[in-house]
């Protein structure tokens, strides 16, 4: 989503970190630039105004020009900004000991309030909370549906009931109380702010359900409507927060910059896809380094889960050394990968994300490598060089792919083996996060 005002920030962060004295004048025209690559984005008009102003009140001061490195402190002050701007600090959702805590999501109808409330149940199901989903939604054709089906992918309970949307969430908030559940999700009808009528019902579910949070979800791809839309909603009824759908988009970038200064409500969580696992908690900071072209490397780490890291990454560090690498260890390393998401979504956390803009990873070679290797039995794997003729026959046959593929993956294997030897020699590191030069 950021990658187009990220290589902007970054053009104008080069700029400022040029050898030479950094003047009044300097910043200001950085400044300029700063203020016009986020009306661009579509960030909200006040939003920009006043944190060019707060910028302008810090860069412009005695602590920058004292500096040994006034431009590094500039971009510094910019950072900071704007992660006051994204909420300072990572909002999560406590939860209470009610028994059940009542969530009610809400928000307008196509933004994935309903893909949200099984994300939502997944995300606190890890945690060991017991869950039920509640279908408030009777207008919507097939809404129940949809969540009775999320529901059964989890083994989570749904409470459905006919005409009283009201009526249903009371009900389902009585039987989470009666079976001892931790929270209740309940997923209510999209509606627009201008419609009393149902923007009513709202209220009174809240007010029936006594809900701890109101979860408002927003689709990151419109914008400021989105924004506004957030604003009336805290006005009419309140709200706890906000969840950002669509983050994986092409949109500029402006609602999931300005709904919290607007709104005055956090952003607790982001949806970066259709998954039920594709639900991360909103960091400002990691997000503002994202935006910045500082990449975001601890999100990165969370998506990798790694176990028994340092054990690992020693014996796979001592096999590079060697040269004694296998195709299972090759294996290894592309399932990894495959649960931190695609390459393209990796790349993007990268620091310097910029430079990666025009380099498409694709994903069919990847999938074609891991068929390949998954038709060779273990022995094949762990020893390549008992890959005759005819195994490269029967491998490419089991693959569904041709022997010039597989001559191609065993040649770039061994390359690659041989390069990470050397590079383990002068003291490198690639490799030890699963990427194998040569091959992906």
């Amino acid at each position: 989503m950021f990658e187009v005002i990220s290589e902007k920030f970054q053009n104008i962060f080069r700029n400022l970190r040029k050898p030479g004295r950094l003047t009044e004048d300097n910043i200001k025209a950085a400044l300029r630039e700063v203020q016009l690559v986020l009306l661009e984005a579509d960030v909200n008009y006040k939003v920009v105004k006043e944190f060019i102003e707060n910028i302008n009140e810090k860069a412009i001061g005695q602590q920058v020009f004292r500096s040994l490195q006034p431009g590094q402190q500039v971009v510094k002050v910019v950072h900071e900004e704007l992660i006051n701007l994204l909420g300072k600090s990572v909002s999560s959702i406590n939860v209470v000991k009610a028994q059940p805590m009542v969530i009610m999501v809400v928000g307008l109808q196509g933004v994935g309030k309903t893909t949200t409330v099984g994300k939502l149940a997944k995300y606190f199901a890890k945690q060991d909370y017991q869950c039920s989903l509640t279908a408030a939604d009777i207008y919507r054709p097939a809404a129940v549906k949809q969540l009775e089906v999320l529901g059964s992918q989890l083994n989570i309970p749904v409470f459905s009931g006919p005409n009283d949307p009201v009526k249903i969430a009371t009900d389902s908030v009585k039987l989470g109380s009666r079976e001892n559940k931790d929270i209740v999700i309940i997923d209510t009808a999209g509606r627009l702010h201008i419609d009393e009528k149902l923007m009513k019902e709202l209220a009174d579910m809240k007010k029936a359900t006594k809900a701890h949070e109101v979860l408002f979800v927003a689709d990151a791809m419109t914008g400021q409507d989105a924004v506004k839309i957030a604003r009336e909603y805290q006005d009419i009824m309140g709200i706890d927060g906000v969840i950002l759908t669509k983050m994986d988009g092409d949109a500029r970038g402006g609602a999931a910059i300005s709904i919290c200064a607007v709104t005055g409500s956090p952003v607790k969580f982001i949806g970066n896809g259709e998954k039920l696992d594709d639900l991360e908690l909103f960091y400002p900071d990691r997000m503002a380094s994202r935006i910045l072209g500082m990449g975001d490397i601890l999100s990165l780490i969370d998506k990798a889960e790694f176990k028994d890291e340092a054990e690992q990454e020693k014996d796979l560090e001592k096999k590079m050394r060697k040269e004694t690498l296998t195709l299972e260890d090759f294996l290894d390393q592309l399932k990894k990968m495959r649960k931190m998401g695609s390459m393209q979504e990796i790349l993007q956390m990268l620091p310097a994300q910029g430079q990666f803009k025009n380099l498409k990873v694709d994903e069919g070679t990847i999938k074609k490598q891991e068929a390949i290797i998954n038709s060779m039995t273990k022995e094949e794997r762990k020893s390549i060089e008992i890959i005759n003729g005819q195994r490269r026959k029967r491998i490419a046959r089991g693959s569904g792919t041709n022997i010039q593929d597989v001559n191609l993956l065993l040649k770039n294997f061994i390359a690659s083996r041989k390069m990470l030897k050397g590079m383990m020699k002068q003291g490198g590191a690639l490799g030890k996060r699963g990427l194998f030069p040569g091959m992906i």
